[in-house]
């Protein structure tokens, strides 16, 4: 070879320096040597110490003539060969990825490694960083106090995440991340794009959230919704945890989208039966019925009949005696026998008669009576 030929193929070979990634082509993949084209004169070998473990774990997934990226240790070893590195390729991209992550201030998953009682470790490609407690998403802390909290913490393990980098020093060696700040952006665009899809008389299904004495909190999938405690059930509720609990998911309504005020209300009863309106099918003036006193007032005493469908019965229609209050002749708990008297679907009303069931008892042991009589004086029974 000419020297002006030898002089042209040493500028052809590109310059490398520690600390460069370049993109390699593997010429030889075996678990004894590794050979890497990086276009030098001769091809470049893997550190011997990346044979094995996490190293071997990355080439386990390529094959020779595969391009692979990779971090030049020693532009020249003893035999003339470069020194190169995929473990420390990895590392300098994912610090790019992280760094690009920060700049840019996107979110991203990652998968939580372990916990302690200061918060989570996640893992991002090699790196790993940490979610300080006070960066976790409160909502996941809602209802749980002290213990709960770490068992919150552990039931994490093995899950994917979203977060933001809060701080990527490289030098240092230290990422710290967000759980917080990227599910507040997250339910911001998804509670937007709900509030301008949701309609009223839609039907959701939500996830409760949070339980308070008015009413329960569901979570739509970035709204949250509210179900007033006189939304929850045709029946008389005096709290939330009658019927639902957290963590149930339900089928809701929806009452109402209050754009302006981003709040929406839901309601559950809503997508069950009325009762009244199925009480002419049910019950008819004149039929035999029991129920159980629920409130008295001075004209007389409210009983349930069945869920949702409660009837009155008039002071007047309580005794055949003259009395000046309910509370003389019953309380409330008591389970009555009595009869319908009237019925207004229409106005939710039932009116309900107990002298008029003592007073057909009473007529019905009579006649019996009298038959009896009558039997053994024409019969001799």
């Amino acid at each position: 070879m000419e020297p002006q030929e030898i002089y042209q193929e040493l500028l052809e070979i590109p310059h490398i320096a520690p600390g460069h990634i370049v993109k390699g082509v593997i010429v030889k993949l075996s678990p004894d040597e590794v050979l890497v084209d990086i276009g030098t004169k001769t091809e470049a070998i893997l550190h011997r110490k990346e044979l094995a473990g996490p190293a071997w774990e990355i080439l386990k997934n390529y094959k020779e003539g595969d391009e692979i990226p990779v971090c030049v240790i020693k532009p020249e070893s003893d035999t003339g060969q470069a020194v190169v590195s995929i473990l420390r390729a990895k590392l300098e991209s994912d610090w790019a990825y992280v760094e690009e992550l920060k700049r840019t201030k996107a979110t991203f998953e990652a998968e939580v490694v372990d916990y302690n009682k200061g918060g989570l470790l996640v893992k991002v490609g090699s790196l790993k960083g940490f979610v300080p407690l006070s960066q976790i998403d409160p909502y996941r802390y809602r209802n749980h106090r002290g213990s709960a909290r770490t068992k919150v913490l552990s039931e994490l393990v093995g899950q994917k995440i979203k977060l933001k980098v809060l701080e990527a020093e490289r030098e240092q060696g230290r990422l710290i991340f967000s759980e917080k700040l990227a599910m507040e952006e997250w339910r911001a665009e998804r509670k937007n794009r709900l509030l301008r899809e949701l309609q009223e008389g839609d039907i959701c299904v939500g996830k409760v959230t949070g339980i308070c004495e008015f009413g329960a909190f569901v979570d739509l999938g970035g709204v949250e919704g509210l179900i007033h405690l006189s939304e929850l059930s045709w029946t008389k509720v005096s709290h939330p945890s009658e019927v639902v609990k957290v963590g149930d998911e339900v089928e809701v309504y929806v009452l109402e989208v209050d754009k302006e005020r981003n709040r929406v209300s839901l309601s559950l009863k809503r997508l069950q039966p009325e009762p009244w309106s199925m009480v002419e099918e049910k019950y008819r003036v004149g039929q035999f019925v029991e129920g159980t006193v629920t409130r008295l007032t001075p004209f007389g005493a409210f009983v349930q009949i069945e869920d949702g469908i409660e009837g009155l019965i008039h002071i007047s229609e309580l005794s055949f005696q003259r009395i000046s209050h309910p509370k003389e002749v019953v309380k409330v708990g008591d389970v009555l026998r009595l009869q319908i008297i009237s019925l207004d679907p229409v106005h939710r009303r039932m009116g309900l008669s107990l002298k008029r069931v003592a007073e057909h008892e009473r007529s019905s042991e009579d006649w019996r009576k009298d038959y009896e009589e009558f039997s053994r004086r024409e019969y001799g029974r």
